[in-house]
């Protein structure tokens, strides 16, 4: 008897100092990204601003008294990897998962954490992310169908365009943005000339650009992923084309000035956030992000840092590290940048997860995103 009841004292004993770890050791944040594969230009950056606002938020204090552990894991841009890894960051006990960026892995891995009630955040922008009813994923990226009306406006009011030859690539991304974007210019009454889907990975776009050319449309819109579009603006400019070229964030993002060179001058896009939006808080970043990893960051690498302030932020409003009431916090939040200057710029959440904010119309000029104009949110953050 004396014997079990050492044991149990023993127990209890060992337990008290565990529970006390567990309510002030380090808050686990598992980052899930393509690091490797074909989505390793976007995971990379993703990855590097979410380690940066990391340092800086340790460096600080960590969250609510807490360092930061942050683990980094590549999905090979595998869907299948991708939910493997997400049940793995569940049993390691993440607070929060940060991550995939690709939208056919997002879409694949967010099941294991909304089974184990866990939060992401994903830079994905397939609409069909947020329309499945999961209240534990949150985007750092405008959805498609808050993007495309945007810039279906731009393309009536601006280029006065009546037609469009539409090149896409044909995965979850993709097709979510060829969908979107024939919805909305459909509602512009701007005619889609040209239906042009294109493969993951694709090198040669010399077929796509003729099929362009030979739809006689008044501008070209373009929605690959970033070293298709590298490869889609040198073979424009190759077969001497001379309309306009629009597209989305991936269009016009540094890696693919840096890989299409000249050929990107002159390229279109509706950004939702890009490094050289005028506001002194993308500046700073900017400065910070260029002295810790020598390059100039795209805008997925806004994406992580602004997502890991966004976890702080809402962290120390509900002052405690539970990730079911930190989901909850998320529906409905606003955060200004003047509280949170790591946000970058003011945004809010709605029910499905989805955010809004300030986005940008970027030309490329002399080898620079140039802003031409900042487009309001859809509605007014307070």
């Amino acid at each position: 008897m004396k014997r079990i009841v050492r044991t149990l004292a023993a127990a209890l004993a060992l337990a008290v100092p565990l529970a006390v770890i567990a309510q002030t050791g380090p808050i686990k944040i598992v980052d899930i990204v393509e690091l490797s594969g074909g989505g390793a230009t976007a995971g990379t950056n993703f990855d590097n601003g979410v380690k940066l606002a990391v340092k800086e938020i340790n460096a600080a204090g960590g969250i609510l008294g807490r360092k930061v552990d942050l683990q980094s894991l590549d999905t090979q841009t595998n869907p299948g990897v991708a939910k493997a890894l997400s049940q793995k960051a569940v049993d390691d006990g993440a607070y929060v998962v940060m991550g995939p960026v690709f939208s056919g892995s997002i879409i694949v891995s967010m099941a294991e954490t909304k089974k184990a009630e866990v939060t992401n955040f994903t830079g994905g922008e397939a609409a069909g992310i947020t329309q499945q009813g999961n209240p534990y994923i949150f985007r750092t990226s405008f959805t498609q169908s808050t993007a495309m009306p945007k810039l279906a406006r731009y393309i009536k009011d601006t280029l006065k365009a009546k037609s469009v030859a539409v090149i896409w690539v044909n995965n979850d991304f993709g097709k979510g943005g060829r969908d979107a974007i024939t919805k909305a210019l459909e509602a512009e009454g701007i005619k889609v000339v040209a239906d042009i889907s294109t493969d993951p990975g694709q090198v040669d776009f010399s077929s796509a650009v003729l099929k362009v050319k030979q739809s006689n449309a008044d501008a070209a819109f373009v929605y690959t992923n970033e070293e298709e579009s590298a490869r889609a603006l040198r073979e424009f400019k190759k077969q001497g084309y001379d309309k306009p070229i629009i597209g989305e964030t991936t269009l016009t993002g540094q890696k693919v000035i840096e890989l299409a060179g000249d050929a990107a001058n002159g390229a279109v896009a509706h950004v939702g956030l890009t490094v050289d939006a005028p506001q002194a808080t993308v500046k700073a970043f900017d400065d910070k992000f260029q002295k810790e990893y020598k390059y100039k960051s795209d805008h997925n690498g806004m994406k992580g840092y602004s997502g890991m302030y966004v976890v702080k932020a809402i962290s120390e409003k509900i002052g405690k590290i539970d990730s079911k009431a930190f989901a909850k916090a998320m529906h409905g939040a606003t955060i200004l940048a003047k509280n949170q200057p790591g946000v970058l710029l003011d945004v809010s959440f709605d029910e499905s997860g989805d955010l809004d904010r300030e986005s940008f119309m970027i030309k490329v000029v002399n080898g620079k995103q140039t802003v031409t104009a900042t487009l309001p949110p859809m509605k007014p953050i307070k």
